[in-house]
């Protein structure tokens, strides 16, 4: 009998790297999270998975190895692989360039941070409790740096005097797996039985060639979205807002709201989660002088249009924002079952962005704005463009 291999999901979040590992052939057993909406999500898209939230003691400071082996029904070292990416805000620059670095309260701390920075420190003791055959640290490439790396040794010390193998960390880029984003994200991978996990091949480049794809786009992430798609609501912004956004060109900030407008034949920047106290925060609409959808945003993530975010909007754009790809976790899944249990997962990875000409589909979209949303087309697209494209689309059913 095949048995899927088992996953036991910390700081799970939205579920980004649960999806990718079970496109991949895994078996989540339980997923763990503090905040309730991300509990909610979770619940409605994973009915049969169990779950541990801040009502069940779902708080890994307080947590044993015991009680996510009684949750996940499984004994020690039964679990195959142990996945999660503790809070990443302590180690994140891009975290500390949004506010004014003099300010103590957002500076980039790291493992000095008493909240969330110690986190990967309860994560690594629940590694040595649980023994897992594998466990998967995701981060922001800060975790393998701030401090001078001391800090990460410590976790790499703690767990090799339990048996681990740790593998060299590596960052990589999410665009070049077909992501339409970039995203720079570090892995720490260790096994107990002495296999190493190698940083998976790039398939995608900016100059693709008879390896590598063209990055995917902004516009080929979005093509085809109908607007009728669970949380595709779009915020309504002051008439002053949208009058200083419609000056931007491709790829410029706003710098009193701090948001980029996106450009259509490019990845987009870093889908981001915004505070953990105020509303969420995302990039600005290629076409549309407006903050783009937490739809939109889950687009550019590789979630599929039918994983619906639950909570208010600003923590559903938490949800998403923090999420590990689930594209990038299903090629990581594949990397794993290949290089530690010899199994080569084959076939079309499953949430990979649909081949669509990226000039076609940007005609698309920019057509598909004027048509829907002329009063919020920025200042530099002509109104008179050509829509035959969107009207061909539309009679090829398309879904709009």
């Amino acid at each position: 009998m095949n048995l899927k291999k088992t996953v036991i999901s910390l700081f799970t979040g939205g579920g980004g790297l649960d999806l990718g590992f079970e496109a991949a052939g895994f078996e989540v057993k339980l997923a763990v999270d503090t905040m309730p909406e991300s509990i909610d999500t979770l619940k409605l898209n994973f009915p049969n998975l169990a779950v541990l939230g801040p009502n069940d003691a779902g708080d890994v400071t307080q947590l044993e190895g015991k009680d996510l082996l009684k949750a996940a029904k499984l004994k020690v070292g039964e679990c195959d692989v142990m996945i999660g990416g503790p809070p990443c805000q302590p180690f994140s620059m891009a975290a500390a360039q949004r506010f004014w670095k003099s300010d103590e309260k957002f500076k980039r701390k790291g493992f000095e941070c008493e909240d969330k920075g110690q986190l990967v420190f309860h994560y690594a003791r629940l590694i040595k409790e649980v023994r897992p055959k594998v466990f998967l640290i995701e981060n922001v490439p800060g975790i393998l740096s701030i401090d001078g790396g001391s800090g990460i040794s410590v976790v790499y010390e703690m767990l090799e005097k339990e048996g681990y193998t740790i593998s060299k960390p590596f960052v990589v880029d999410a665009k070049s797996y077909g992501v339409p984003q970039s995203r720079k994200r570090a892995f720490v991978v260790g096994t107990l039985n002495e296999k190493v996990v190698n940083k998976p091949e790039p398939t995608h480049a900016l100059n693709p060639d008879l390896l590598h794809l063209p990055y995917a786009t902004v516009a080929q992430a979005l093509y085809g979205m109908s607007n009728k798609l669970p949380n595709s609501e779009t915020r309504e912004h002051k008439a002053d807002s949208i009058m200083r956004y419609k000056t931007l060109k491709f790829g410029e900030r706003e710098q009193l709201g701090r948001v980029d407008r996106l450009d259509p034949l490019k990845p987009s920047k870093t889908v981001i989660a915004g505070g953990s106290n105020g509303g969420g925060r995302s990039h600005l609409h290629p076409y549309e002088a407006r903050t783009m959808s937490v739809r939109e945003c889950a687009r550019l993530q590789t979630f599929p249009d039918d994983y619906k975010f639950l909570g208010k909007n600003g923590r559903q754009f938490t949800q998403v924002g923090n999420a590990v790809p689930p594209l990038l976790a299903e090629v990581m899944a594949r990397q794993i079952s290949k290089d530690v249990f010899g199994k080569v997962v084959k076939g079309d990875l499953q949430f990979a962005v649909k081949i669509f000409d990226a000039e076609e589909a940007n005609k698309f979209l920019k057509a598909k704005s004027i048509l829907e949303h002329k009063q919020l087309v920025y200042n530099d697209i002509k109104k008179s463009d050509d829509v035959k494209v969107l009207k061909r689309s539309r009679s090829a059913d398309v879904e709009l």
